[in-house]
């Protein structure tokens, strides 16, 4: 197996058991001395609190947000360059719902076109508290039914920071994704609780729980998902990743990608590390996804480990996808120009959802050596029993490590 450096590779090594009863303070004596100053508490006002809170975090180290309150957000707020902050959320930070100010308003990154409620940047910055970010969703569900070209507020953006910890917090009814990594470097999220459901018949789509997009060294551990999109989503030139110790339902997976969509972009996935994955009722379980056809960009997908993972009514427990929203004539005509190297599947178990009929993983690859150095081991799925044993499928690749046999000889032409 191969390490990983830094923070993320520290985290890594610590035995399961500890990351549930323990997590690194990498803030260290700034953190220190922070906590001995007296707390600024914040009160809801009756109106838009936004501007206070801003104001507020920008001249003391630690603001309150106590029990039982909850801060009504109407306008946008902008935190970054914070350098020794505490944010002790014991309460509620609500973002309104009103779709009209935030669409015109909302912070704007050209990447996926996406914006932002509040961004939140700067050096040793940490939040916690127990308490809840709700982004008031229901309404952004509902209407993207029926406009899916609707731009949807991300509902925390970590950006350009480093050294920034999120411990015990709840985040609830994000518009879209939930989490957002821009630039970031010692990112640690510990203990973090997403819900991002529905209630009404309007599904809670793209309601990814992270995407980490131009960071380094970002952990995601002890943490329970129920949303509607990608469970973790590593976006181009993501390093030292950790996703580990996660209950994921309703995802679409710990995705690496997609990559090379943009032409001209060279993406960069390298040092990832996921296990200890529960994964339920879910489109897919470990999935790395690249772009092929014409005018699309290229990369590389590199020392990359899922371990331990436990999957349950999964439509693809298991699957490398190189030719990602691409058909099939366009696929073979122009291959991926992202290669996928060093790449590990161990101790995989538990059942597909039957989606697929009998297939439970696939390592789809385009040819000329685009997939190398693919291991499987121990590996365990099963389709539900109307469909009889279970299939692996793979094409353009050799598989190699002891469940290689599963696939069979697939390095041209595919089984």
């Amino acid at each position: 197996m191969r390490i990983i450096s830094s923070l993320a590779g520290l985290i890594a090594a610590v035995p399961l058991l500890s990351l549930a009863s323990s997590s690194p303070d990498f803030t260290g004596v700034a953190h220190a001395r922070r906590q001995r100053q007296d707390p600024c508490t914040l009160f809801a006002s009756g109106g838009d609190d936004g501007p206070i809170f801003v104001d507020t975090l920008q001249r003391c180290d630690t603001v309150l947000i106590p029990p039982e309150t909850t801060l009504s957000i109407a306008t946008r707020m902008n935190t970054t360059g914070l350098s020794y902050k505490n944010i002790d959320l014991q309460g509620t930070i609500k973002f309104t719902p009103n779709m009209t100010y935030w669409i015109d308003n909302g912070f704007y990154f050209a990447f996926q076109d996406q914006i932002a409620f509040w961004i939140l940047g700067g050096n040793d910055i940490k939040l916690f508290g127990g308490g809840t970010i709700d982004g008031s969703g229901q309404v952004w569900y509902d209407a993207f039914a029926s406009n899916d070209t609707l731009l949807r507020p991300i509902l925390l953006t970590i950006y350009q920071a480093t050294n920034v910890a999120i411990e015990g917090i709840n985040m609830i009814n994000g518009p879209e994704w939930i989490n957002f990594v821009n630039e970031g470097q010692g990112i640690l999220y510990d203990g973090v609780n997403i819900s991002a459901v529905s209630t009404s018949e309007n599904p809670a789509k793209n309601t990814d729980g992270w995407d980490i997009y131009r960071s380094d060294n970002v952990v995601i551990i002890n943490s329970q998902i129920n949303n509607g999109d990608d469970c973790v989503s590593l976006k181009p030139n993501s390093t030292n990743i950790v996703a580990s110790n996660l209950n994921c339902n309703g995802s679409h997976g710990i995705s690496v990608g997609s990559l090379g969509q943009y032409a001209g972009e060279y993406d960069i996935v390298e040092n990832f590390t996921s296990t200890n994955v529960r994964m339920a009722n879910a489109e897919n379980g470990a999935r790395i996804k690249a772009f092929a056809g014409q005018g699309v960009g290229s990369g590389i997908v590199k020392n990359v480990t899922y371990s331990f993972f436990t999957e349950s009514n999964v439509d693809n427990p298991l699957v490398i996808d190189q030719c990602y929203e691409t058909t099939a004539e366009a696929c073979a005509a122009y291959p991926s120009n992202v290669y996928i190297q060093d790449i590990w599947f161990d101790n995989f178990q538990g059942t597909s959802s039957g989606n697929e009929k009998s297939v439970v993983a696939s390592l789809a690859c385009s040819p000329d050596g685009r997939c190398s150095d693919i291991n499987v081991n121990n590996i365990t799925l099963t389709p539900p029993t109307q469909y009889g044993n279970a299939t692996y499928t793979c094409q353009n690749v050799n598989v190699t490590g002891d469940a290689a046999y599963l696939f069979g000889d697939c390095a041209t032409t595919g089984t």
